[in-house]
Order: C-alpha cells, then sequence, then structure tokens
C-alpha cells in the first residue's frame, strides 16, 4: 500500500529501567561511551543493525531482553550511575557550569546558531563532513559549558548521501530515507501545545516548514523539513538532500533556512541576543531581520546597525567555489517583492551584496553576510590571513592585514573522539577526572609524563586491533555486495597487519586535498609499501561531491591501485566514510597524513581528532598544522610558503612527503628497545597530545568565541534595547553624513621624505585636512609606520596625531613626534579614518584616505 504516514511502536519497557526512552531522545549518550553502552549491552548484534541508534532499538529490542536487563543488577547499576549522572549534568547547581560562574548576569541571555549541517552522530546523517562535525562540536561544548545557546539548521529527510564504490571505482550515491519516527527528534511546539509550523514566500507560492527539537544535552537544535503536507510535491523535496540540486534549489534553501530559521525562533518565543551564521548559507537571516526592525519603524540603514551590532560570522573556505553566490536573474525572482518591505529599490538591494566576477556582478552569500554582521573571523591563523586578502575588495583603502576578519582556530570536542581506552589511560595515570582540565595547558605540561610508554603503546594496539577488525569487516560487507568469491573475502581476512605502521587519510575527495599526491611517484611507493621488514599500509576513505567529477576521479584511482596486484593488502579504500568510521581511524592508524594544496585548507579537523589520540600529524603546514606543529609532534612536509605553479607545488611536497617517510617516519616507528617498545616513536605521541587537546580543543574554541564575540554582541544587544535603537539611529545617520562628506576630505602632509635616524632620535610630522561638512570629531588621522620588503610597508603601527588648530584657510591640523622603537628601514604615512563612539569596528566603513 502507498504509506500515509508512519508510527514507531516501542515494547512495553520495565518500569525499572523507563527512563531508557528519555536518555534515547538527549543525545548527550553520543559522547558518553558508558551510556551508549546501556543501549548496546540490551542487543549487541542488534545495535550494529540499527546503526547505533537507541531510539531504532527500543522499538525493535525484544521484551525479554529489557526484562533480562531490568533483573540483572550490573546491569542496573550501571543503568542508575548513568540516570544519576545526566540528571546532575542536565540540572546543575546556579554556578557549576564555567558560562553561569563567568557571565552569571548573562545566564538568561541567549545566543543563536545557525548552520547548514550538524554533525552529532552517525545515526542522524544530516552532515556532510567537517563543517557539519565542527556545527556538532561546537554544540556539544556550549552544552557543556553552560551557554544559552540554540541551534537552528534542517532536518533532511534523505540527507547527505550513503557512499557505494563499484567493481570498477565509480561513486555511486544512494539516498536512504530518514524516518523521523525513528530518529531522536520530537516536533516541536510553541507555548499553547501546537506544533510548529512556520512559512516564507517563493517565487508564486508559499512554503511551508515544519520545525523538529534536537536535545544535544542542554541545548536544543531546532531543525526545519519542508515535507509537510501544504507543500506541493516539489517543495516537499525542496529540503530532502543536504547540497542537493541546482542554483533554485540552493538559493530556496538558503532562504527558508535564513528567512524561515528566524521566523521558527520567532515562533518559539526565543529572541537571540547574539546571532552566530556558520558559513554563509544563512545569511538571508540578517535581511530578515532587518525586515522585522523595519516593520518596526526604522529605515534599512538603522535596521543594519542594530543586526550587525550582535551578529557574528564565520566563513570556512578560502576556494572561491565555496561561497555561494547568486546571478541577477535568480535574485530578481527570489527577492523581487521582498526588498521593498526593507524599503529599498532593486539596486540599493543588489549593492548590499555585490561581488564582481570576471562574467558580471552576482550576490553573493558571503558578502552579504560580513556587510550584515560587526564581527568576522576565519578558522585558524593562517586562513584569517588568507580571508583579509580575499574580501579586502570589501573595505578599499584598508591594508589587508588590517581588514575586520580574525580569526579563532577550529577545535575537536574532545570526549566525542578520544577512544575509550586512551580516556581510561589517562583517567588511570593523569586524574581520574582530567576531563576538567581539558584546555589547561600546564596541566597537560605536568601530567603527560605520567604516562608510561607500554601502557600507551599497548592502548594504542588496542584501538589499532579495533580499526583492523572494523576494516576487515568493511571490506568484507563491500566484496559479498559486490560479488567477490571465497578466495578474496578469505584473503580480506588477513589484510592489515597490526605489525606494520598504518597510515591514516580520510576526508572530502576534493582535489585541493590531493589525496593522490603519494602515487606521483609509483616506483618509490612501490619501495615504500612493500618492504618485509618495514611494512607500511595505507586507508583511504572519503567521500566526493555527486557532482564532482574529478574528485570521484580521485577514488576511482585509489580503488584501482588497492586492487592491483602490487598494492592489494597495502593500500585499503574503505566506503562510506562517516563519524563511525572516522571514529575508529583517528583513534587506529599509527599517522595521520594530509597534504592538501596550501593554503586552501581553512582549517582541518581529522588531524586533531587524531592527535588527541596520540597520533602524530604528517601534514603541510596549512590550516591548524601551520600554528600546532612544533617539530617533536609530528611532521611537516614542503615548505611554509605558496607556489606560483601548483605543479611545481605538487612535485616539491610529494618528494618531501617520500624522504620524511623513507629517512624520518618509518625508521622511528621501527626502531625498538630491548622491551619492543618504539620509546622515539611514543614520544612523538607524548607530544601530539600535550600539545594538541588543549590548543585544538573545543573548548577552548568555544571560550574564545564567548569571549570575544559572544559576550560583547549580547552587550551590544542590551545597549541597543536600553537606547530604543537610538544609538543606531544616530550611527546610521552619522555614516550616511560622513559617506556624502568623504570625497571632498583633502590630506597634505609635512615630514621627512628621506634620512638617517639614530635609535631615541625622531622626526616631526604634521598634516593638513580640508573637508567640507565634516569637522574634527567626526575623524582620527593617523601616523602609520612599518619595517619595508619590496616597497611594502610591514608589521604596521598606529600613532594618532594631535589636533592643533584650524589654519586661517579652514583646514585642520594635526602634529606628532615620531620616535621609532625598532632599527632597520622603516616606512610611514598618515591616513584619515571616521570615528565614532559608537563604531564597533575601526574599519567597518571601509572608508580610508592616505596621504
Amino acid at each position: 500500500m502507498k504509506v500515509y504516514g508512519r508510527i514507531t511502536v516501542f515494547p512495553i519497557m520495565p518500569a525499572r529501567i523507563s527512563r531508557l526512552y528519555e536518555l534515547a531522545y538527549n543525545l548527550w549518550w553520543s559522547w558518553h561511551p558508558e551510556a551508549r553502552a546501556l543501549y548496546s549491552i540490551l542487543d549487541p548484534e542488534l545495535w550494529e543493525r540499527v546503526g547505533h541508534n537507541p531510539v531504532r532499538l527500543l522499538s525493535e529490542v525484544s521484551p525479554e531482553k529489557l526484562a533480562e536487563a531490568a533483573e540483572a543488577e550490573d546491569y542496573l547499576r550501571q543503568y542508575d550511575t548513568i540516570i544519576s549522572d545526566f540528571d546532575h549534568y542536565m540540572h546543575p547547581e546556579a554556578d557549576e557550569t564555567w558560562f553561569s560562574r563567568t557571565y552569571p548576569e548573562l545566564t538568561r541571555k541567549t545566543i543563536a546558531y545557525f548552520s547548514a549541517e550538524f554533525g552529532v552522530h552517525e545515526s542522524l546523517p544530516i552532515y556532510s563532513g567537517g563543517l557539519g562535525i565542527l556545527s556538532g562540536d561546537h554544540c556539544k561544548e556550549a552544552s557543556d559549558l553552560g551557554l544559552p545557546f540554540v541551534g537552528v539548521g534542517f532536518l533532511y529527510p534523505q540527507g547527505y548521501f550513503q557512499q557505494r564504490v563499484s567493481r570498477e571505482g565509480t561513486q555511486e550515491a544512494i539516498y536512504e530515507k530518514l524516518h523521523f519516527s525513528e530518529a531522536p527528534v520530537v516536533p516541536a511546539v510553541c507555548s499553547d501545545g501546537n506544533e510548529i509550523v512556520i512559512n516564507v514566500d517563493l517565487p508564486g507560492r508559499r512554503i511551508y516548514a515544519k520545525v523538529w527539537k534536537l536535545m544535544i544535552g542542554r541545548i536544543p537544535l531546532y531543525l526545519m523539513d519542508t515535507d509537510v503536507a501544504p507543500n506541493a510535491p516539489g517543495d516537499r523535496e525542496l529540503a530532502a538532500r543536504l547540497y542537493g540540486g541546482d542554483r533554485e534549489i540552493r538559493i530556496s534553501q538558503e532562504i527558508v533556512l535564513g528567512i524561515g530559521g528566524v521566523r521558527a525562533l520567532r515562533a518559539l518565543g526565543i529572541s537571540p541576543d547574539a546571532w552566530h551564521i556558520n558559513e554563509g548559507h544563512a545569511a538571508f537571516l540578517s535581511l530578515e531581520r532587518c525586515r522585522e526592525l523595519v516593520a518596526s519603524g526604522l529605515n534599512f540603514y538603522e535596521a543594519w546597525e542594530v543586526v550587525a551590532a550582535n551578529s557574528i560570522f564565520t566563513t570556512h573556505t578560502p576556494v572561491p567555489a565555496g561561497n555561494d553566490t547568486f546571478n541577477y536573474d535568480l535574485v530578481d525572482k527570489y527577492f523581487g517583492s521582498y526588498w521593498g518591505q526593507l524599503g529599498l529599490n532593486r539596486d540599493q538591494f543588489m549593492e548590499v551584496a555585490r561581488e564582481d566576477h570576471g562574467w558580471g556582478p552576482t550576490y553573493g552569500m558571503t558578502v552579504l553576510a560580513l556587510k550584515l554582521t560587526g564581527q568576522h573571523n576565519g578558522v585558524s591563523k593562517l586562513h584569517g590571513a588568507v580571508s583579509r586578502n580575499m574580501w579586502q575588495f570589501l573595505w578599499p583603502g584598508v591594508d589587508a592585514d588590517e581588514v575586520p576578519i580574525g580569526y579563532i582556530t577550529n577545535g575537536v570536542h574532545t570526549f566525542s573522539w578520544m577512544a575509550p581506552a586512551i580516556n581510561e589511560l589517562l583517567g588511570r595515570y593523569l586524574e581520574r577526572d582530567w576531563g576538567k582540565h581539558v584546555d589547561d595547558q600546564q596541566f597537560w605540561n605536568e601530567h603527560i609524563g605520567n604516562l608510561p610508554d607500554a601502557e600507551l603503546w599497548k592502548a594504542h594496539n588496542h584501538c589499532k586491533e579495533n580499526l583492523i577488525a572494523y576494516a576487515r569487516q568493511c571490506l568484507k560487507l563491500q566484496h559479498l555486495r559486490l560479488g567477490e568469491g571465497s578466495l578474496q573475502i578469505d584473503e580480506i581476512e588477513r589484510m592489515l597487519d597490526p605489525k606494520a605502521l598504518i597510515i591514516g587519510f580520510a576526508r572530502r575527495f576534493a582535489t585541493y586535498k590531493r589525496a593522490t599526491l603519494l602515487f606521483r611517484n609509483i616506483e618509490r611507493l612501490r619501495r615504500i609499501l612493500n618492504d618485509p621488514q618495514r611494512p607500511v599500509q595505507i586507508i583511504f576513505a572519503g567521500k566526493a561531491h555527486p557532482a564532482d567529477e574529478p574528485g570521484k576521479a580521485l577514488i576511482e584511482q585509489i580503488y584501482r591501485f588497492s586492487r592491483s596486484d602490487e598494492f592489494r593488502g597495502k593500500i585499503i579504500l574503505l566506503e562510506n566514510y562517516d563519524i563511525d568510521m572516522a571514529r575508529y581511524l583517528v583513534s587506529g592508524t599509527d599517522l595521520w597524513l594530509n597534504n592538501p594544496i596550501r593554503p586552501f585548507e581553512a582549517s582541518g579537523t581529522s588531524g586533531q581528532k587524531a592527535a588527541i589520540n596520540g597520533q602524530p600529524n604528517c601534514s603541510i603546514l596549512d590550516g591548524w598544522w601551520a600554528e600546532g606543529y612544533n617539530g617533536k609532534n609530528g611532521w611537516a612536509i614542503g615548505e611554509e610558503r605558496e607556489y606560483h605553479d601548483q605543479e611545481v607545488q605538487a612535485e616539491a611536497d610529494s618528494l618531501d612527503l617520500y624522504r620524511l617517510l623513507e629517512d624520518e617516519i618509518i625508521p622511528t616507528f621501527f626502531e625498538r628497545g630491548q622491551d619492543s617498545i618504539p620509546h622515539h616513536w611514543i614520544s612523538f605521541m607524548k607530544e601530539a597530545m600535550r600539545t594538541c587537546i588543549p590548543q585544538f580543543s573545543m573548548r577552548r574554541m568555544v571560550k574564545e568565541y564567548t569571549t570575544r564575540y559572544y559576550v560583547p554582541a549580547i552587550q551590544q544587544s542590551q545597549n541597543i534595547e536600553h537606547s530604543q535603537y537610538e544609538h543606531a539611529r544616530t550611527l546610521a545617520s552619522w555614516k550616511d553624513h560622513i559617506r556624502r562628506g568623504w570625497n571632498s576630505l583633502e590630506l597634505y602632509v609635512e615630514g621627512q621624505r628621506e634620512g638617517q635616524l639614530s635609535l631615541g632620535e625622531g622626526i616631526e610630522v604634521h598634516a593638513w585636512v580640508r573637508m567640507d561638512n565634516l569637522c574634527p570629531d567626526d575623524i582620527r588621522v593617523e601616523l602609520v609606520y612599518g619595517e619595508t620588503k619590496d616597497e611594502q610597508a610591514l608589521s604596521q603601527r598606529a600613532l594618532p596625531m594631535s589636533y592643533t588648530k584650524r589654519e586661517l584657510d579652514g583646514s585642520y591640523r594635526y602634529d606628532i613626534h615620531l620616535k621609532p622603537e625598532v632599527t632597520g628601514s622603516l616606512a610611514y604615512n598618515v591616513r584619515v579614518v571616521p570615528y565614532h563612539q559608537n563604531l564597533t569596528e575601526k574599519y567597518g566603513m571601509g572608508l580610508v584616505r592616505w596621504a
């Protein structure tokens, strides 16, 4: 029959363990292995079959097994402990969480976090990769720290695709229906108890989205789904898949995410005090917030100031293709009836997010996000610098290093990614409650030496054996599906040698990640992998976007090598990379390999997950590794620079990678003491843990976001409320005043053009500013100086010049005595920038006048 509705019927749960239902609907269990064990113990085979989904398990487990568990003393003891821990976690004392202790006056405020994907657990496949995993980890740590936090995204019924690799090595995308009745989600309801369904207008129709609620510890995540009855069949499929469809599907999804997401929060009665846009997909939310304020009586530019004041934007990609843009025809079609609600005409609306390319202007989501938020950041130190260069055109006249895009380097949620064996080891030798010191560098400096080499090696080999068993099972299932014979299946049972150096490479198959860099010199790779005295094996895993043909070609190439006679069993390709597989790989391989084209890796977090499990990295100095590498915690491939020719870069990097493997990595791994333990290798393992666990923890990251962005945004929001938008009105009016008068501003400077000084000596510099309709209170005049290289000034320092007097000709005079504090070749200049006490960002207007 045709399915009209779907319900899941659960067996009668014994009262003694009835709270297993409640626990199943809070993904707190996803980062507490002992909580997951409550379900897996009930029926281990079923637990694997349902993809580690406790809701499905409880619907399918036999009543006899539930009754048996309710009578087992060991199970009940474990159950009581976990339920007690869960209750304590969910209902902490008033000052028990970091946020409530640090910011007690802000505990009733709300931070809203928008993302197109959330990777919390493999049983909820609504993520594609790094961005989603980061969002999920962010929510988990926000919960651990007690932030007043809500997430907003999509509950994709078909999620991201399941990957199958054919006999020829071709990636096949399989979409499986996610039945919400079997997922740990419930319909979101408003104050009257009714389920929430929001709507947005698309061309010629209205589209509806039902809102679902997912609990991640203390954090509610609200997820929208368009597969609801009022929608036409095509619109019911609108949010079916993550990153699927054409440009019209993409703009429609992003309208629902941004505009619909704001409306979902309003329907829930939630009025956030800080808004965090994680990547540009949700940038339309700022337009919707402006529309609300315009409807309340502000003009668009006043609304802009209000919205930007408490908004944060994080950009994740230095690759232009990763930043969504839409042509003007498409924007006309989807926003033709919207810009009037903002009080704008078409040209004004387009100008807000205008991004010029060789083929003409487009409407850029990253541009929109950057312009309508007050704080912006990249996700590593290097990515921050790349982003400042990439988007410098939005701040004309501002030097790249002063473009207002900062950085907060990504981290990982420690307890989601650390293997239980490593966790238990740290509890025995460091401190039982070591987790409270996750981001305390001093703790790790003092205690990591307490780990006995033999015990760390034993724990690592336990993880390695688990990975090997898991990989063999994956390969067996894959080859059975492909119709392989018994000889090939038997061969799989002997694949992967626990004594070999096993290298892990697992990530999205995009061309810039260069998955096949190791294959540039096949003869050299053959020698490395076929040394019987020092065996080396490589495990590859990852998906290519279904539309990325070059990425899929990389998978096919690696698959062919893995099936060849000379590399069979030495090169392994695992299909359908997901969170579950990632946990085995980042804990069970010996070395983590990452070799993207620098500087295209914004951050990368898989290597961080490996490092917290004691795996050294071997990586290009890109993303987080440019900050993390210290010469003793892993290896750096190539030089810390960019190349004009990517082919030259690939050749240089591959040669260095072969050298590292042959001369340093492999000899170090196989160097054994009299006790057969690789003490030198273990020193790299311990150093990886010492440096990476605190520095690249999600706890450090979320604390940084809170102190640098969230709390200032909340405070700005409070100021706006108290002033009844008066500050915003004043600032918008002042900016308009500045723009009108800026073109008339002229700057003249008098000072020494060439010469020499001794350290301690100085020069006098004078500047005259002539301007119509502006006055000294509207500007700051600064002398900027720094070292020179290739005729460019570096390491700039800006010193305010003092307003002296108004000259008879109407110009304003400024003076400074410049006494450099450094030696070397220095250059200086003078500039004028707008100034207002309510400006949150010095260069927010992008107006600079240089002499």
